[in-house]
């Protein structure tokens, strides 16, 4: 759930990401070719995989940082989990929603008649 102080506080990690990704591809790419030439196919195999997931999170992370620090989801995606309408506080419990209070109010003054 968001607090609301991200733009403060959020750290990005997609440079650390990009890092890790090029070292990932320079050893998954070695691996590859190491195990094909010493005759490994299932070792070869197994590094050509774990060559594919790494550069696709490596197209992910350049993809995000091309679209830079201002990018906002789209309308249909909320800034926040929607509290009222899932599950409330227990506090919010204890004492009633502001809803119930308001009706609450209302239906003691009808109640009481004309002031």
């Amino acid at each position: 759930m968001r607090t609301g102080n991200e733009p403060l506080t959020a750290r990005s990690p997609l440079r650390m990401r990009w890092w890790l990704s090029i070292w990932g591809l320079i050893w998954t790419a070695f691996g590859t070719i190491a195990f094909a030439f010493a005759g490994r196919p299932g070792w070869a195999i197994a590094c050509g995989v774990l060559l594919l997931i790494v550069a696709t999170d490596f197209v992910l992370v350049v993809r995000h940082m091309r679209q830079g620090s201002r990018f906002q989801p789209g309308r249909d995606v909320p800034p926040y989990e929607d509290r009222g309408h899932r599950h409330g506080s227990a506090e919010d419990e204890r004492r009633g929603s502001s809803d119930d209070r308001v009706s609450r109010r209302s239906r003691e003054r009808s109640r009481s008649g004309p002031p």
